[in-house]
């Protein structure tokens, strides 16, 4: 009898272990039927890359306090998706690849729109527009457009888009970590011009109106800035624009576009 008591826990043993092992599976695929809105809905919370040194856009302020435009925007969106932000900062030279390597869910650091990206990444419905602006020492008068840059040298982020049209007008770049450092060696000498944001100079130049600098060129068209998904978000995606579109209707958006830039930045 013992022997029969014997097998029969032994059975009933692996019985129990097959069904928790079948539920174990099936939980797995239920996580990998759940699109990445769903999982970050379940999970409550979203990682956002972003750099943490590019006032106004995202930096932080006397306090230590991460703050900024793309910060405050960020934060809206989801506080209307009911998904808290938790932002991981990172050199904005590395921030596209650790998209890549799924440290963070999105970018918010005033990623521009260009074609290159939409067709490797998802992008959001722009939230801000903003023209590039050529910056030099205030003493220097050799360069005055975009065609001086030829055998000059500026100080560019390496995956930023304007080191790309400063090299194409013959410009070699000195790699910098972000546009405090570009604007650091133009005063000491060390580069002759920067390609920036318009909206990152006027902050700067109201923080620090004594800097030796000054713009030169300013460019015609402007360009349009979202958040940075990699491909396969769609369902996030479609979340995030429909936040920004209620926080424009209802008069959020412009309400913190004015307390940044005293005007409206998404036109």
């Amino acid at each position: 009898m013992k022997k029969y008591a014997l097998i029969l826990l032994t059975f009933a043993l692996a019985i129990s272990l097959a069904a928790c092992g079948s539920s174990g599976d099936g939980d797995k695929d239920t996580a990998k039927d759940q699109s990445l809105y769903d999982q970050i809905k379940e999970k409550g919370e979203i990682t956002i890359g972003t750099e943490g040194t590019y006032a106004p856009f995202t930096y932080h302020d006397k306090e230590g306090k991460l703050t900024g435009f793309d910060i405050e925007i960020a934060e809206e969106v989801f506080k209307r998706l009911d998904i808290k932000p938790v932002f991981v900062e990172t050199k904005w030279d590395g921030m596209i690849a650790g998209l890549d390597a799924k440290r963070y869910d999105l970018v918010a650091n005033e990623v521009a729109v260009r074609e290159d990206r939409l067709e490797k990444y998802d992008m959001s419905d722009p939230y801000i527009v903003s023209k590039a602006v050529l910056i030099v020492h205030e003493n220097n008068d050799e360069i005055k457009t975009l065609d001086d840059l030829d055998g000059k040298k500026v100080g560019q982020s390496l995956d930023s888009n304007y080191r790309k049209i400063a090299e194409e007008h013959g410009a070699t770049n000195t790699v910098v970590e972000g546009f405090n450092q570009s604007i650091d060696l133009i005063t000491s000498g060390r580069i002759d011009a920067t390609l920036n944001d318009s909206l990152s100079y006027l902050d700067l130049k109201k923080q620090r109106p004594e800097l030796p600098v000054k713009t030169v060129y300013e460019e015609e068209n402007a360009t349009s800035n979202a958040f940075l998904f990699r491909k396969g978000s769609d369902d996030l995606v479609e979340a995030v624009n429909g936040a920004l579109a209620e926080m424009k209707e209802d008069g959020t958006y412009l309400e913190i576009s004015k307390k940044w830039f005293n005007t409206d930045v998404s036109k």
